[in-house]
């Protein structure tokens, strides 16, 4: 078969060449899907904001946080505009799908890139990386010195490419989490608001021992029991009843045909099908896609000017216009909010903003690696691309693993992880006069205890079970992958950048309402606390503010 053949079905005659592209552009995805919903394809889009326009609320970004606020906002009457640098993704491309599939990625998969940066970019010591034509696509892998970030670009943000893995910390680890934040409001309030709001279920148990797709996770699971550790179901946004049908082969597939990395074209509940969904049908919201914010200065009568580049899809510039906000949300995630205020102070937009923006930036201690098992230890040609299990050494090792999928159609005996670790390392965002550019000073020797701490779990599964890591992932001879992060966090961190709601110190009307407000690890893949902190936050902002 071709490169192109569909993971999912069962076969195994897949070329070498696609098995080693196919793996290279799935595997260690698990925590990076989101398809538009119906109303997004029935309704035409409305006009993008306009030069010269004025509004109540301008919200940049719309991710976990923006979109809590959005409706919010919206459903407190005010009128909210967001902004949003990624495109729409609600118009099918040329084969009928608004996502191309993780196995061959085309000119949707990144954002202007003319190569693809795939997290786990080897197989076999080979680089599978392929050239694609530059576009506004849906993954940003944004490479700093020291490390790579991956972010969504588009509407929903980080919600259409993640692994949808919605996990609430344990509460005895939340004030190390978020420690100016009272834990009772959060566990009793705004956590279970947050997961309604996001539709998060878990997997059947029942369903789960039997299915063909997660027998990679119950292999997981054995390994993990026999070798001490707690193995856990996590919950996910992922419609579980759906996935059943895909298996059924009563539904078209979408997790069981490997889609995540770019998209996931049915099953998948990112943000367009919940909160902006809710957002659009208030009638008070309008999103204007490809377009980013430039400049927030203030104006006459305690109002913000904003500067916004309109873009066409290959990252051009085709217009800029200048509006007027009664109060500015800054929701561009924790890179983009970061790097925008950090250029705002230090180029005299907003200059005072204190000396903690741009700290306290952290990869949430992310690190991945693989292990080869035994021929009796297969872990199944047909994976869901959805993870729901993970195990759990935070408390004795620092380190939270997700048990990931593979999910390339075909045999290869591994199992693979995503960790999440306790590591202590900070880093900040600076602004260089001399590129015009924000920097950030990560170092990738900084990856060390994290790796440590993932080999808490992985050197004691590998020595019970006789078994090795696998060195040819990320490069050649290479184990770990400590070079990049799906979960960055921090940079406007609460109680310092801003108060502890997170009212931007010295500008009354600007706030920050994403995971920039969390210092650098949430112990678990981080999106049910940036939404529930966003509820947080956003109740005491409409109460008091407006």
């Amino acid at each position: 078969m071709s490169d192109s053949t569909s993971v999912g079905s069962g076969s195994r005659g897949v070329s070498r060449r696609g098995f080693i592209a196919g793996t290279g552009s799935l595997l260690g995805v698990a925590a990076l899907g989101g398809r538009a919903p119906a109303w997004a394809q029935a309704v035409a889009a409305p006009a993008p904001i306009a030069d010269g326009a004025r509004v109540s609320a301008l919200v940049i970004g719309t991710g976990y946080g923006g979109s809590v606020a959005a409706l919010r906002l919206a459903e407190a009457g005010v009128d909210v505009h967001m902004i949003e640098m990624g495109m729409a993704w609600d118009t099918p491309g040329s084969d009928g799908k608004i996502f191309c599939n993780t196995l061959s990625p085309d000119h949707r998969s990144y954002w202007l890139r003319t190569r693809t940066k795939a997290p786990l970019n080897y197989f076999l010591g080979f680089p599978i990386d392929r050239d694609i034509s530059r576009y506004t696509g849906i993954l940003d892998a944004e490479e700093f010195g020291g490390i790579t970030v991956y972010q969504g670009r588009g509407v929903g943000g980080g919600s259409l490419v993640n692994g949808g893995m919605a996990v609430t910390p344990k509460r005895e680890n939340f004030g190390a989490v978020l420690p100016t934040v009272n834990p009772d409001e959060m566990y009793d309030v705004y956590y279970p608001r947050a997961n309604a709001g996001l539709g998060v279920g878990t997997v059947d148990p029942a369903w789960f021992d039997s299915t063909d797709c997660y027998q990679y996770a119950r292999v997981g699971r054995k390994h993990a029991q026999r070798s001490g550790f707690p193995f856990v179901f996590v919950p996910d946004v992922y419609d579980w009843d759906y996935m059943k049908q895909e298996a059924a082969g009563t539904a078209t597939k979408s997790a069981l045909a490997g889609e995540i990395l770019y998209g996931n074209n049915h099953g998948k509940k990112s943000l367009q099908k919940t909160y902006l969904a809710r957002a659009r049908a208030t009638g008070r919201v309008t999103i204007s896609a490809l377009h980013q914010v430039t400049s927030v200065a203030p104006a006459s009568g305690g109002r913000y000017t904003v500067v916004i580049d309109q873009l066409d899809t290959g990252g051009n510039t085709t217009a800029t216009k200048t509006v007027t906000a009664d109060r500015v949300f800054f929701a561009a995630g924790s890179v983009g909010t970061s790097k925008l205020l950090v250029k705002l102070k230090a180029t005299g937009a907003l200059p005072n903003l204190n000396g903690e923006v741009g700290k306290g930036w952290g990869d949430n201690g992310n690190v991945m690696c693989g292990r080869a098992n035994h021929l009796w230890d297969p872990t199944g040609a047909l994976q869901s691309s959805i993870p729901c299990a993970g195990i759990d050494n935070w408390a004795a090792g620092g380190a939270f693993a997700e048990v990931a999928p593979l999910p390339t159609g075909i045999e290869t005996f591994a199992s693979f992880y995503l960790s999440i670790t306790k590591n202590p390392n900070r880093a900040e965002f600076s602004w260089n006069p001399a590129t015009g550019r924000v920097e950030l000073n990560w170092q990738t020797a900084w990856k060390q205890p994290s790796i440590d701490m993932a080999k808490t779990i992985f050197d004691k599964i590998n020595s019970k079970e006789g078994t090795i890591y696998r060195t040819d992932l990320f490069g050649i001879y290479k184990i770990w992958g400590d070079h990049l992060t799906y979960h960055p966090l921090g940079g406007a961190v609460l109680g310092k950048a801003t108060d502890n709601y997170g009212r931007l110190a010295g500008y009354p009307g600007l706030y920050v309402i994403d995971g920039a407000l969390i210092p650098g690890n949430t112990s678990v893949n981080p999106f049910v606390t940036i939404t529930a902190l966003a509820e947080r936050n956003i109740e005491k902002i409409i109460a008091t503010d407006l």
